[in-house]
């Protein structure tokens, strides 16, 4: 009797754990819809990322191409709870903060060292089949990047 009340709890814990998971819009596979999206001059271009979870936090995975068209792979693990979490692969930011900002939207704060190089927000679309990234920022050397990013759910 023990052991069935163990593992029907579980299965409820873990049922309840993936439901949390598949209710943010945000998860899954992005593709940039380059022909609806505008990128300044030297702007890198995230051309996948994938949300994901890892555990109780999301893993962020972005691959894309440089100024230089050369590829760029970067991942951040983290909560969408405004704090800052390490970004790993990525010579223009060291931090990332997500929160969120309704059911479909998500700000974002980018940061080198101490200091906010971007910010932006992320709006999912109401039928959750594409999503808006609006960002604003400085490259390296202190010249100004906005981006506009349109992304197809896969």
């Amino acid at each position: 009797m023990k052991a069935r009340t163990i593992l029907a709890s579980l299965a409820v814990f873990f049922a309840g754990f993936a439901l949390c998971f598949a209710a943010d819009q945000n998860m899954g596979t992005w593709k940039l819809n380059d022909a609806k999206s505008k990128f300044s001059p030297g702007a890198t271009k995230n051309n996948t990322v994938v949300y994901a979870p890892a555990g109780d936090m999301v893993k962020v995975t972005v691959d894309g191409t440089d100024k230089d068209g050369k590829p760029t792979h970067n991942e951040w693990t983290g909560k969408f709870d405004g704090k800052e979490y390490p970004v790993t692969g990525d010579p223009n930011s060291d931090t990332r903060a997500y929160t969120k900002a309704g059911k479909h939207t998500l700000s974002l704060t980018i940061k080198k060292g101490d200091k906010v190089v971007a910010t932006g927000k992320i709006v999912v679309a109401g039928d959750g089949k594409s999503r808006t990234l609006s960002v604003n920022g400085t490259d390296a050397s202190g010249k100004e990047l906005k981006v506009t990013a349109v992304y197809d759910k896969q």
